[in-house]
């Protein structure tokens, strides 16, 4: 309530909010929840279906906090109210629904996952849904983009000590190198498979000395903006004791997942690995090679409105000679992936994705980049189904592609 009551219906969020813009509907607007939410906590309003889709609508990209003169802290505030309705749940669904989170959070079930992505692939299913008119939209045709973009976890190229075993750079002693933990992150393990070992190259050709915990796990984003805030704080706990382990504390926990980072600056001094990159020492003897084309920037919501740095990936992309850096018009709208929501609001998220793809298909780019998992995976399925060649990148695969 004293989050809720710091709103002063003032409206200037309107013309930021997704789903406000798509509706017109004023629930469908930070204002209108602000006020749905102090009608369910005072009692004036049931929590009932109609209350609960309106609430639920919300993607939490937070593009209304920037925008707010009373600095409402809305994403903090719909996440207590979903850890609110949750908790009123009947215990069979409380379980139902953590059980999902931790299924698709839990790096073990990557490889199943991975299994049943590929016999999909094999097996000519996505061709015959295709065939069959299927995968025109809903949930379906977003299971069939996810589905063709997982694949097999990859093992990174370690050394016994847990540093990169490829590029040594020529350096004085270990105990004069910049260290860095990397944080991998869940599901970011089988649909951007590619990216920790791009970090990993890239961060040790510019002398860092890069460990990577066995132990970590997922950051706990998808249960708190699910109402499992209990599992959410229970995961960071985890990672902060992970991280804050003797052998680590001399590291920079970096991340590359934006969302991801954003959650783990919760509890631990987490950076972005942009920010990390453009802000470390490049030796003189490294180089990158030109890149006479044209890379769109996707400025993630996680990044745009919650790390609030998105510059990082501009200044780390001009080091590239010749590429010309373009910021994909609309960036300030949420591009509807918003972790879980692209699977429980399948319309919605392909209805925002479609403004994107207008925006490639007008600039036809060679390569889209951006920071977030979620996004990444959505993305490049609305690139596939409009039958665009951009290749989807991490801003720091670009950059490992052209180390000489």
């Amino acid at each position: 309530m004293r989050l809720a009551d710091q709103c002063v219906k003032c409206g200037y969020c309107l013309p930021y909010c997704p789903t406000f813009r798509l509706y017109r509907d004023e629930a469908e607007s930070p204002r209108g929840r602000i006020a749905l939410i102090q009608g369910l906590l005072t009692g004036e309003l049931d929590d009932s279906e109609r209350l609960g889709v309106h609430l639920d609508n919300c993607l939490e990209c937070l593009a209304c906090e920037p925008a707010c003169p009373s600095l409402v802290q809305f994403g903090a505030l719909m996440d207590g109210v979903r850890a609110e309705r949750v908790a009123r749940l009947p215990r069979w669904r409380r379980f139902l629904l953590r059980l999902r989170l931790d299924l698709l959070s839990n790096p073990r079930a990557l490889p199943p996952l991975a299994f049943l992505a590929g016999l999909y692939r094999r097996i000519g299913l996505s061709w015959l849904l295709t065939r069959l008119g299927l995968l025109r939209g809903g949930r379906l045709a977003v299971i069939d983009g996810l589905a063709r973009q997982m694949r097999w976890p990859r093992q990174l190229r370690l050394r016994d000590d847990g540093t990169v075993s490829q590029f040594e750079p020529e350096v004085d002693a270990e105990a004069d190198r910049v260290k860095a933990a990397l944080f991998l992150g869940c599901v970011s393990r089988g649909l951007q498979p590619s990216t920790a070992q791009a970090a990993l190259d890239v961060l040790r050709r510019l002398g860092i000395a890069v460990r990577v915990p066995d132990e970590q796990t997922c950051c706990g984003a998808m249960h708190r903006h699910n109402g499992h805030t209990d599992a959410a704080d229970a995961l960071l706990a985890r990672n902060r004791a992970v991280f804050g382990q003797p052998e680590f504390a001399d590291c920079t926990v970096v991340g590359y997942a934006s969302a991801c980072v954003a959650e783990l600056q919760q509890g631990l001094n987490a950076v972005e690995l942009c920010r990390f990159l453009v802000d470390a020492h490049w030796p003189e003897a490294l180089s990158l090679r030109a890149l006479p084309d044209v890379v769109a920037v996707h400025e993630p919501c996680s990044h745009r409105n919650l790390l609030r740095d998105t510059a990082a990936v501009y200044a780390l992309l001009a080091r590239i000679p010749a590429l010309e850096v373009v910021s994909l018009d609309g960036n300030g709208t949420c591009c509807g992936a918003a972790g879980t929501y692209l699977l429980e609001h399948a319309d919605t998220a392909q209805t925002l994705a479609d403004d994107k793809i207008r925006h490639l298909a007008a600039l036809a780019p060679r390569y889209l980049v951006t920071t977030n998992t979620g996004c990444a995976a959505h993305l490049a399925a609305r690139i596939r189904a409009a039958g665009l060649a951009i290749e989807v990148l991490h801003p720091v695969e670009l950059i490992q592609l052209q180390l000489k």
